[in-house]
């Protein structure tokens, strides 16, 4: 990662959203993807989605894909040594540091699996503000939140990669996905929504990415991705920070800038 930090801070702020090439070294991404084939190995132990304190796993049935498919995992810090340091490594705080301080909490981490050909993987537009529950435990949820998502295989437009609308973030909150019953994983937002809310569906970006790249966005920044169209298996990375010093929710990453592990 060779990015001026301080230059990527003053992007999110005025995009909503940025990208860092390199964020990951390319040396060890074939490490990261080997993880993450082991936690989907760990996941599929289990016969149905599962669940125990934080640890999370999400696993779709035969029926969708001719095989039981893990399409989400959250808080495998817990049974994994690597992403319990993955999480607080170096990287993470250079770029989270102009934008949170060194004091910094997870409050999110998670990655997302999209197979190929997947109908059911596609994400509607949406503001990741509508998850923040007990938004009292917070004293300026809204900047005192980034997420940083981390290619794991290489993201594309084909395969369904993240796709944010730049400087939405200005507009506050618009609700967009909050209709029905407002599951994200069904069916696609059109562009009559979007515009619905003033956005131009013509200013979407598509956030193509090598593995080993990152994109940090803010959670009112609106995003969403495409299904997987293409042959090839997709995963990607997300975790979530606040400011450690405003809230009283998540787990120490970053202590004064010293590394913090899991429960400390």
């Amino acid at each position: 990662m060779r990015q001026d930090t301080k230059q990527i801070a003053e992007q999110v702020r005025r995009d909503g959203y940025a990208i860092v090439r390199n964020f990951i070294d390319r040396n060890e991404v074939a490490i990261l993807q080997a993880e993450t084939k082991w936690l989907y190995e760990q996941a599929l132990v289990h016969p149905t989605s599962y669940r125990h304190g934080n640890l999370s796993f999400e696993i779709f049935p035969e029926k969708h894909f001719g095989k039981r498919y893990v399409v989400q995992a959250y808080w495998f810090a817990w049974i994994s040594k690597y992403f319990e340091e993955f999480r607080r490594r170096p990287e993470f705080l250079e770029v989270l540091d102009p934008l949170l301080g060194r004091n910094i909490k997870q409050v999110a981490q998670q990655i997302h699996w999209k197979p190929p050909g997947a109908r059911l993987t596609g994400y509607r537009f949406h503001q990741d503000l509508r998850f923040r529950e007990s938004r009292d435990a917070y004293q300026d949820i809204v900047n005192d939140t980034v997420t940083i998502g981390i290619a794991i295989d290489a993201a594309t437009a084909e395969n369904g990669c993240l796709r944010i609308v730049p400087r939405s973030h200005e507009n506050g909150y618009l609700g967009l996905s909050d209709n029905g019953d407002g599951v994200l994983m069904k069916g696609l937002t059109h562009d009559d929504e979007l515009r619905a809310v003033g956005l131009d569906p013509d200013q979407v970006v598509d956030v193509e990415l090598e593995p080993g790249d990152a994109v940090i966005w803010g959670l009112l920044t609106v995003h969403g991705s495409l299904p997987n169209y293409s042959n090839f298996d997709r995963a990607f990375a997300l975790s979530s920070y606040v400011r450690g010093d405003t809230s009283q929710r998540g787990e120490w990453a970053f202590r004064d800038g010293a590394s913090t592990p899991l429960g400390e």
